[in-house]
């Protein structure tokens, strides 16, 4: 019978699960590591306005997801406003709104923002060009010989802008260039004259990130596209390109702030930055989950709890069938060096294996008295199960009165699968006596040990909770695994003579 369909779905397995880890370290930044940090701002905007006494809206622009940052969380403080997040094709606002508001008034608003290399801006679609740009005289003329002077020493709108950009610079500053910025602002301007050459470009508005700064401004910036990619222009100095500490806040050419039913209004920046853990970082993104963001973060906690554990259960599948198919170590039941690890887990290990070898002792003794009963198998089972309950609520009591909190541990380790290990070693003794007893006993905790210490690793809890691609990678190492027909490693004692003649 041919392999080739086992192997291709071994591939398919293989190529899926590191697929979909990659797109998550990727795409989500989720950290291969437990113990990296990610940068994050926090950035307050204090909005001010003097209240008429009529209803009052006020509308602000929000940042968004752009090159080197990444939204985290925002919130906002404003006792007694309406409160509503809008978005359109000028990006996202915040509308704050009241029915009758007076005197000095005060509004909040608090983004985090993840300092990320990998952000990117969403497309923006290029802006429309506008044709009733009027200039009156003598401005018009002053207009067109700027516009023709920086022309004739570029080759392509980036090469004017930067050109035209220049002219304005003290150095470079003629009469035409003095005389439009009696009349503009020098970003307005820039943007009229592009606009007014075929060149698409705006206006937008961007904060300068300095660590404790406080009742800071927001600068004039502006872009300019180009027909495939925007670039960024300093007004100023005409430079291209955005500073990396720079946060652009309005993108979309409109005004940062417009109040209605107020006056004297003005908005005024402070932030902070701070090092967390980069798999906090990153929670609030892994909770929207899509097809490719699959992820246990979009639960309730106490779910994703739970799931954190069953997720390490394939770990030590894996470790069992390593042990059993090529290192060849015989456990008393398939899986049960598992549950045992588990356990191990949530008792540490030195109070787990104390307590497992006291019940199992214990066990052993009374199951031995039940087998001159001649019970039934489902009675002595039963017994068994019973007597373990038992055996547990002694040591428990017996570890409290004693001062002895870590063994009320004991009770999480899982009373059916002790129960039938039990009655299994009791056979076994009984069959084949005591050393192989000792050999299925002492290879199944070895293998709970070596898979607790697996299961417990921090990378290994980390890695299979934030990349379920991993689960597939296991399936198809155990795929493998099981299709080994090969010597064991134990098995080789067995050619030792042929080796000494």
């Amino acid at each position: 019978m041919s392999r080739l369909p086992f192997y291709l779905i071994v591939g398919l397995l293989l190529v899926a699960g590191t697929a979909f880890s990659i797109h998550r370290h990727l795409s989500l930044e989720v950290p291969w590591t437990p113990g990296e940090q990610r940068q994050v701002w926090e950035v307050e905007a204090l909005i001010n306005f003097e209240a008429q006494g009529d209803p009052a809206l006020i509308d602000m622009a929000l940042p968004a997801n752009q090159q080197g940052f990444r939204v985290l969380t925002e919130h906002t403080a404003s006792p007694g406003y309406g409160l509503s997040f809008v978005e359109d094709e000028g990006g996202r606002r915040a509308q704050w709104s009241i029915r009758e508001a007076s005197g000095s008034q005060q509004l909040f608003y608090t983004v985090q923002l993840l300092v990320s290399p990998d952000a990117r801006a969403p497309d923006m679609p290029p802006p429309q060009l506008r044709r009733d740009i009027v200039w009156e005289q003598p401005y018009d003329t002053a207009a067109a010989q700027v516009i023709e002077r920086a022309w004739n020493r570029s080759a392509d709108p980036f090469t004017f802008a930067r050109e035209l950009m220049h002219d304005f610079s003290d150095e470079r500053q003629g009469e035409n260039v003095r005389l439009l910025l009696t009349q503009f602002q020098r970003s307005q301007l820039l943007v009229r004259l592009l606009n007014q050459a075929g060149v698409p470009a705006r206006e937008v508005s961007g904060l300068y990130l300095e660590d404790g700064r406080r009742r800071q401004n927001l600068t004039s910036w502006v872009q300019v596209y180009d027909g495939e990619q925007w670039a960024l222009f300093d007004p100023n100095s005409g430079e291209q390109g955005r500073p990396e500490n720079l946060l652009l806040w309005e993108t979309a050419g409109h005004a940062v702030l417009e109040v209605e039913g107020g006056s004297d209004s003005r908005v005024t920046f402070s932030m902070l930055t701070h090092n967390q853990p980069a798999a906090a970082a990153v929670r609030n993104q892994l909770s929207d989950d899509t097809l490719l963001n699959f992820s246990i973060h979009s639960l309730p906690l106490e779910e994703q709890a739970l799931f954190q554990t069953i997720l390490l259960i394939p770990i030590g599948a894996l470790v069992v069938v390593l042990l059993r198919v090529l290192v060849g170590i015989k456990t008393s039941g398939t899986f049960m060096p598992v549950l045992i690890a588990l356990a191990f887990i949530q008792t540490t290990l030195v109070t787990g294996l104390v307590g497992f070898l006291l019940v199992v002792a214990m066990g052993l003794v009374i199951r031995n008295y039940l087998s001159y009963l001649n019970l039934l198998l489902v009675a002595r089972v039963s017994a068994v199960i019973i007597t373990v309950i038992a055996i547990i609520s002694i040591f428990s009591v017996l570890s409290y009165r004693f001062g002895l909190n870590a063994g009320l541990t004991i009770t999480f380790f899982p009373m059916i699968i002790l129960a039938w290990t039990i009655e299994r070693m009791s056979i076994l003794w009984e069959e084949e006596g005591p050393k192989e007893v000792l050999i299925q006993g002492g290879g199944s905790l070895l293998t709970a040990v070596l898979a607790y210490l697996a299961m417990n690793n921090p990378l290994i809890r980390h890695i299979t909770f934030n990349f379920l691609g991993v689960q597939l990678i296991l399936m198809a190492l155990i795929l493998l695994l099981g299709n080994y027909t090969g010597y064991r490693l134990l098995e080789l004692r067995r050619f030792k003579p042929v080796t000494e003649d």
